[in-house]
C-alpha cells in the first residue's frame, strides 16, 4: 500500500496525479517495492525532513512507484514518475526500484512501461544519486538480453540522467507532446539559450528521429497498449519459421516470360510508384506500429520501419517507398533488425528505391558506413529475412535490405545494378542505345529467376492490381 499521510500532519494542497496513473487499467495496479527505504548517504542536512514532507504530502513513498499492472488490457511492469515528490528526481532507493521492476519483468516475461516526469538526480544523495544511472543501464541490459519490450514515455519534463539512462534507452519511446526532454535542465544549460527551442521539448525529438510517437496524454493508454500487444512474448505468437511470403499471384502471362522488354519493365515499375509501400503493408498486416528515425539524429520520410500482426504473429518490417534512401533510413533499418533480434521476430522487407540518396549531405552524413552496417546486419541477422523488390530496385541503394537467401521480385519490379541511363552514362554509350542497355542489366523478372537471383515472381495485393 501507499503510505497514507500523517493524520497529525497540517493540510497540503492536493498534488496534481501522476501520468501513469492514466496509463494503467483502472484498478489494475498492484506494487511492489515498497518495503525500500531511502537513505541519506552524502548526509546532507535536514534530507530527512525533506523526505517526510514529500512522503505526507504525495502519499508516495518514493519518486518513482512501480507495479504490475494491465495497459489497454495488456499486463506489464510500470514505472511511474511522481513529479510532486522532490521533482521526480532519482536517489539510491528510486534506482533500487527501477532495478527491481527490471527483474519483475524479466522474471515475469512481460513488457516494462517507464512513465518519466523527472528533473534527474537527486542532489542531496550526491554521486550516490548519480551513480544510478549506471544501476538503471545495468537493469536495462539484463531486460534486453532476455528479450523483454521497453517503452518509454517522456513527459514534462524527463530532463538529466532519467532522459540519459531509462527513457532514452527505451525499445520504443512516446513523447508527450510540448514536453520538455533534454539532458541538460534549464538551469545547466549556457546563459542565453532559448528555453523553448525545439532541441530541448518532444517535439523535436521526434523530428530528429530520437522519438518514436507523438501522443497526447489522452491517447498514451491507447497508443502504449498498441505497442505492447505486438511487442510483449505473451500476445506476439509463436515465432514463424520466416515471414510468410505474400501469397497474392503473379496475375498475368507475362511476369516470367523470357524476352520481356525490359525498358518497358523498368518504366512501369517508375509509373506505379507512390503508395505502393502503404498498398502492399495494408495488404500484409492486420496492425502494425511504426518506429521513426535512428536514434542519432536522423529520419528518413521515405522509408518506413515497424512491426504488425499477421495471422496471429508479429513480424518486422521495413519497406523503402520508392525514394532515394538516405543514411538515416539506412541506419534506422538496423535500429529494426536489432530489435526484431532481440524479440524473435521475423523480417518482411518491401525494396523500392531508385538508389542510396547520393548529396553531399548524404556523404558527409556517412551514407557508405551507413550502408555497410545493414548490410552486416542482414548478413548476421539471426532471425530470418523475407524480401520482395516490389518495384525499383537499383543498386546497393535496394541490395542493402535484400535478404541473400529469400529475395523474391513483384511482377512489375525489377533489380538492376544501376539505372539503365546511369550505366549508358559510365559504359559512355549514348542516350539511344538506353533500352538496349536495360536489356543487356538482365534485370526483369523472368531473367533473375533464371539466373538463380531470386525465388520466384509474386504479384501485388489485388487493390493494387494494374
Amino acid at each position: 500500500m501507499l503510505m497514507a499521510p500523517d493524520p497529525g500532519a497540517a493540510p497540503v494542497p492536493a498534488v496534481p496525479r501522476a501520468l501513469y496513473h492514466a496509463l494503467a487499467d483502472v484498478g489494475s495496479m498492484e506494487l511492489f517495492g515498497q518495503e525500500i527505504q531511502a537513505g541519506n548517504p552524502s548526509g546532507w542536512p535536514g534530507y530527512e525532513d525533506q523526505l517526510r514532507r514529500a512522503q505526507s504530502a504525495t502519499g508516495a513513498r518514493h519518486a518513482v512507484t512501480t507495479g504490475v499492472a494491465t495497459v489497454a488490457g495488456e499486463l506489464c511492469v510500470i514505472v511511474g514518475f511522481e513529479f510532486s515528490f522532490l521533482g521526480g528526481s532519482v536517489g539510491v532507493a528510486e534506482g533500487a526500484r527501477i532495478a527491481r521492476a527490471f527483474s519483475v519483468a524479466t522474471a515475469q516475461r512481460i513488457p516494462i512501461v517507464c512513465v518519466a516526469a523527472s528533473g534527474g538526480s537527486r542532489m542531496q544523495e550526491g554521486t550516490s544519486a548519480l551513480v544510478q544511472m549506471q544501476v538503471v543501464a545495468a537493469a536495462i541490459a539484463r531486460a534486453r538480453r532476455a528479450g523483454i519490450p521497453h517503452i518509454g514515455v517522456a513527459s514534462d519534463p524527463t530532463t538529466g540522467g532519467v532522459w540519459a539512462s531509462l527513457i532514452a534507452g527505451a525499445d520504443v519511446l512516446v513523447g508527450v507532446p510540448g514536453a520538455r526532454v533534454s539532458f541538460s535542465g534549464s538551469r545547466t544549460r549556457p546563459a542565453g539559450t532559448d528555453p523553448e527551442s525545439a532541441e530541448f521539448l518532444a517535439d523535436g525529438k521526434w523530428a530528429r528521429g530520437f522519438v518514436d510517437v507523438l501522443s497526447p496524454e489522452h491517447g498514451l493508454r491507447a497508443q502504449v497498449g498498441a505497442i505492447v500487444t505486438l511487442l510483449a512474448p505473451g500476445s506476439r505468437g509463436d515465432t514463424p519459421g520466416r515471414a510468410p511470403l505474400p501469397a497474392w499471384p503473379a496475375g498475368h502471362a507475362d511476369a516470367g516470360r523470357p524476352g520481356q522488354d525490359a525498358w518497358a519493365q523498368v518504366n512501369g515499375a517508375r509509373r506505379s510508384a507512390g503508395a505502393r509501400a502503404d498498398r502492399w503493408l495494408a495488404g500484409y498486416f492486420d496492425q502494425v506500429f511504426e518506429i521513426r528515425g535512428d536514434r542519432c539524429g536522423g529520419v528518413d520520410a521515405g522509408l518506413r520501419c515497424g512491426f504488425g500482426r499477421r495471422d496471429g504473429a508479429t513480424i518486422a518490417y521495413v519497406a523503402q517507398t520508392g525514394q532515394r534512401t538516405t543514411p538515416a533510413g539506412f541506419r534506422t533499418a538496423t535500429r529494426l533488425l536489432a530489435l526484431a533480434s532481440r524479440f524473435g521476430r521475423p523480417v518482411l522487407t518491401l525494396i523500392d528505391t531508385p538508389g542510396a540518396a547520393a548529396a553531399p549531405g548524404d556523404e558527409a552524413a556517412g551514407i557508405g558506413p551507413a550502408m555497410a552496417e545493414l548490410f552486416a546486419a542482414i548478413a548476421s541477422c539471426p532471425v530470418p529475412i523475407t524480401s520482395v523488390v516490389i518495384g525499383e530496385g537499383v543498386s546497393g541503394g535496394a541490395l542493402a535490405l535484400a535478404s541473400p537467401t529469400d529475395l523474391w521480385l513483384a511482377r512489375d519490379g525489377y533489380l538492376a545494378v544501376t539505372a539503365p541511363e546511369l550505366a549508358a552514362s559510365i559504359l559512355k554509350l549514348p542516350a539511344d542505345d538506353v533500352p538496349q542497355v536495360a536489356a543487356r542489366l538482365r534485370l526483369t523478372p523472368a531473367e533473375l529467376a533464371r539466373r538463380g537471383i531470386i525465388r520466384g515472381i509474386v504479384g501485388p495485393p489485388a487493390a493494387s492490381a494494374r
